[in-house]
C-alpha cells in the first residue's frame, strides 16, 4: 500500500475528458489527490464543491486537484457539468489506484455490504512524494485543513 514517503504511481490514468494522464505528469507542481465514494452523492457533491470553491488558493499554491472516483467518464463528465468542477476527475472503474492507495474498503449497510472508496485525500509534493495522507476524511472543513496543510508545509 502507498503511504506518506512513497513516490508516487506511474500507471496511466482515464480523465473524464478521455485523456490518458499519469501522475508524475505533474512534476513540478504539488498534488492534492482525493478518493470519493460516487458522483452526485450529497457528501461527494459538497466536498468537490469546496475543492470547487477553494480552486484558485491551491492554483495560488502551484497545486493542482485531482479526483478519483470509480464511476464512468460519463458520469464524471456530467458531475463536472453539473457543478462546474475545474479540476481533473480520473475514472478508477477497475479500482487499481484506489487499491494501490489503500482506500477500496468494504463499507457495511444495515441491508448489504459492498466494496468502494473510502473518502480519502493524499498531498504530494512537487517531487512526486507523499507528504500527507487524509485517511476515512470527514467533509466538513477537510478542504480547509488540507489547504493549510500545504500552505504551512509544501515548498
Amino acid at each position: 500500500m502507498i503511504d506518506i514517503g512513497d513516490k508516487v504511481p506511474t500507471q496511466s490514468l482515464q480523465t473524464s475528458e478521455g485523456e490518458t494522464i499519469s501522475l508524475s505528469d505533474f512534476k513540478g507542481k504539488s498534488i492534492v489527490l482525493y478518493f470519493y465514494p460516487k458522483d452526485n452523492t450529497p457528501g461527494c457533491t459538497d466536498e468537490a464543491c469546496s475543492f470547487r470553491d477553494n480552486y484558485q488558493s491551491f492554483e495560488d499554491l502551484n497545486t493542482v486537484i485531482i479526483g478519483v472516483s470509480p464511476d464512468s467518464s460519463e458520469s464524471h463528465k456530467e458531475f463536472k457539468e453539473k457543478h462546474e468542477l475545474p479540476f481533473t476527475l480520473v475514472v478508477d472503474e477497475d479500482h487499481q489506484l484506489a487499491e494501490a492507495f489503500g482506500v477500496w474498503k468494504l463499507k457495511k449497510k444495515p441491508d448489504r455490504e459492498y466494496y468502494g472508496n473510502q473518502r480519502s485525500t493524499f498531498i504530494i509534493d512537487e517531487d512526486g512524494v507523499i507528504q500527507k495522507a487524509y485517511r476515512d476524511v470527514k467533509v466538513e472543513g477537510h478542504v480547509e485543513e488540507a489547504l493549510q496543510y500545504i500552505r504551512d508545509n509544501i515548498k
